[in-house]
């Protein structure tokens, strides 16, 4: 076992694993290469991390601020070992700020080690990200053109969502919304359809408001999201954040992975991130370290 894997192990007790929709507990002892032994060769690795809220300012609760650039150093110590084609951040990147230059300076901040680790990068835009600033200076600031798009790798397809509006349709920026208020907007839900009917490959969407539940946590329109994904017959998987723990569902053929928080907890045993495995037999492998679980579903 990996070094950073082991002390996973030790911190979650059991790992946890998805197999033809059952979910499988299993040992804290049990090697989880051996597990995974009889998958197909990864067509590629896909690093995911998520709710990193840097800031420098003292801890809130639970959320230790500062604590986020040493634990994101541990998961570019694992990510440079595992090699991920791509990385994805799924929102909240930085923590709320007073003033634009003050946030612009979280974010320069944390994207330096960030953005250092691949160069193929993908941010999903939290409510903190832009609390005070817009979105075309987040966007900026990380040189990523659109706030929602779609790319190809490999055999899959990938989709970038954008629900940082308010449900009038305006965009979150400036302190100008309710971060209850979570909306998809009637275009980019236009957008979304043509995108997954001019699409025939497998495909994956991340998001960091949730499209899985109708709580304060979830998308308001999560209900006409889902039905578009489900009638393109492709999707296989959503990953999102926002609420900070693990979780997962499967509403109508779709697994709903929501991943933990890197900015919960002091110390490296809080940390939280992982490695997603593609296989070219469709097998789908979340590789979670620290307080991250694993799954996997083909």
């Amino acid at each position: 076992m990996k070094r950073c894997e082991t002390l996973a192990v030790a911190t979650l007790g059991r790992r946890a694993f998805l197999k033809n929709g059952a979910l499988i507990l299993t040992a804290a002892s049990m090697d989880v290469s051996s597990v995974f032994a009889d998958d197909h060769v990864p067509t590629f690795r896909v690093g995911l991390v998520t709710d990193l809220h840097y800031a420098n300012k003292a801890p809130a609760g639970t959320r230790h601020y500062r604590e986020t650039l040493a634990k994101l150093d541990e998961a570019a110590l694992q990510f440079e070992q595992d090699e991920p084609s791509f990385l994805v951040e799924l929102g909240d990147f930085i923590d709320a700020a007073d003033s634009v230059d003050v946030e612009r300076s979280y974010l320069k901040t944390i994207n330096r080690p960030f953005s250092a680790i691949c160069k193929d990068r993908h941010y999903v835009l939290g409510n903190h990200c832009v609390d005070t600033l817009t979105k075309e200076e987040f966007l900026g600031g990380v040189e990523q053109e659109g706030s929602y798009y779609s790319f190809d790798r490999g055999d899959f397809h990938f989709v970038v969502l954008d629900s940082c509006f308010r449900r009038d349709g305006q965009p979150y920026g400036r302190k100008n919304f309710q971060w209850t208020d979570a909306n998809i907007p009637a275009s980019e839900l236009e957008w979304l359809k043509g995108d997954l009917k001019a699409n025939d490959k497998p495909v994956i969407v991340f998001a960091h408001q949730r499209l899985d539940v109708s709580n304060n946590h979830g998308v308001k329109n999560n209900a006409d999201v889902r039905k578009v994904l489900e009638s393109s017959k492709n999707v296989l998987a959503v990953f999102q954040g926002h609420s900070h723990l693990n979780d997962l569902k499967e509403i109508g053929g779709i697994h709903y992975c929501t991943l933990v928080a890197m900015v919960e907890g002091s110390g490296a045993e809080n940390n939280g991130y992982s490695l997603m495995r593609l296989s070219n037999n469709g097998t789908i492998h979340i590789e979670g370290f620290r307080k991250q679980s694993d799954y996997r579903w083909i």
